[in-house]
């Protein structure tokens, strides 16, 4: 028995350390919470999705799940037999008058449109969890590090899961970054990690914010969940529509298939440019990553012209062959008439370009 409490003892310690590390963030308190409480998609001390969000689908159950992630013979081509092809441009020397999207892999990308500079969800680290050892990055995927990036006008944050939200990657940059543009609850986490309170937009779903130089970012819905540790959903998931004076965008950050996609293209569509997540999916899972098939109709909702599909390319967060995403989204793509743009990592799409044409790299 004395053992046995010696054991249980020596294991919540090890949690509690576990748990203490920097990269696990903080729970928001005080003021931030009390505006969190006062936003009508937070009840029973949680965010809510706008329709019902069950974690996993009908027929499948967490146990299962999670055994077959770990047990079950994986597919050969989870990871890719060679390294990622890649195109290195310098983020830090490219002309003010160009208007460019420049994808990183999996979800990070940088954006620089009418002078200003946007980065979305970067995760320069070699892994997409808050262990070195877990989620390695494809060999070649990494190809951006911490040093290529320039002075940021405004680091961009959909939520706060490992493979969005770096620890290494918004420490070492901080001082590079003009504001951060975050869903509410997110800012607890950029607090601890050194961040000044007056560099945060840190709003709600319909939230519209006027940037520099007469650009606007709207803080829009997506159906998705958030957390670090245990407390489930304490921090919000978002979408975003960022409006320049020529160009409307769609920044999809992850998210299952439902109705917000209609509501959103009938509000502020037609979209340019939709950067979709497309990838990291199941069905077991469908109603928090959309299958290739619901990005397709997600695309059509928004009444998207041009699309960028992201969240692949770097991490296997799922059981399905690694280009699979690409393969399957830009086929469904042509059947609908619909332009799929698919850059490598690194290489430059020209947002002043709507007719371009990008190699099938990942077959």
């Amino acid at each position: 028995m004395v053992y046995f409490i010696i054991l249980v003892a020596a294991i919540a310690i090890f949690a509690y350390l576990v748990l203490s590390m920097e990269a696990f963030g903080a729970e928001p308190q005080g003021e931030r919470l009390k505006r969190m409480l006062k936003s009508e998609n937070y009840k029973d001390k949680q965010f809510q999705n706008q329709s019902f969000t069950p974690s996993v689908a009908e027929g499948y159950s967490m146990p299962k799940i999670v055994f077959n992630f770990f047990f079950s013979k994986k597919d050969p081509l989870l990871k890719p037999l060679r390294a990622i092809p890649t195109v290195q441009t310098d983020l830090k020397n490219l002309p003010d008058h160009e208007d460019v999207f420049i994808w990183m892999g999996h979800s990070s990308y940088f954006i620089k449109i009418d002078g200003v500079s946007f980065l979305i969800d970067p995760v320069l680290s070699t892994y997409g969890s808050p262990f070195k050892f877990f989620n390695k990055a494809f060999e070649g995927s990494d190809l951006y590090k911490l040093q290529d990036i320039p002075n940021i006008d405004y680091l961009v944050i959909t939520h706060d899961h490992y493979d969005h939200l770096d620890y290494p990657t918004v420490k070492s940059i901080r001082e590079k970054v003009g504001k951060v543009i975050m869903p509410l609850g997110v800012g607890a986490h950029f607090e601890k990690w050194g961040y000044d309170p007056e560099k945060f937009i840190e709003e709600n779903w319909d939230t519209a914010v006027r940037l520099k130089d007469n650009l606007k970012i709207t803080f829009t819905p997506a159906r998705h969940f958030s957390g670090r540790k245990f407390h489930r959903n304490s921090t919000l998931w978002t979408s975003y529509v960022l409006e320049t004076p020529t160009k409307k965008l769609f920044l999809g950050g992850d998210s299952g298939y439902d109705t917000h996609f209609k509501t959103i293209g009938e509000k502020y569509g037609p979209f340019d440019y939709a950067i979709m997540e497309n990838g990291q999916y199941n069905v077991a899972w469908k109603y928090i990553h959309a299958l290739p098939e619901d990005v397709i109709q997600a695309s059509l909702d928004i009444q998207a012209k041009n699309i960028i599909p992201v969240h692949s390319g770097k991490f296997a967060l799922a059981l399905h062959p690694w280009n699979e995403p690409l393969q399957k989204v830009t086929q469904l793509g042509k059947e609908k008439n619909l332009h799929i743009l698919t850059p490598k990592i690194g290489e430059i799409l020209d947002l002043n370009n709507a007719d371009q044409h990008f190699q099938n790299w990942w077959e």
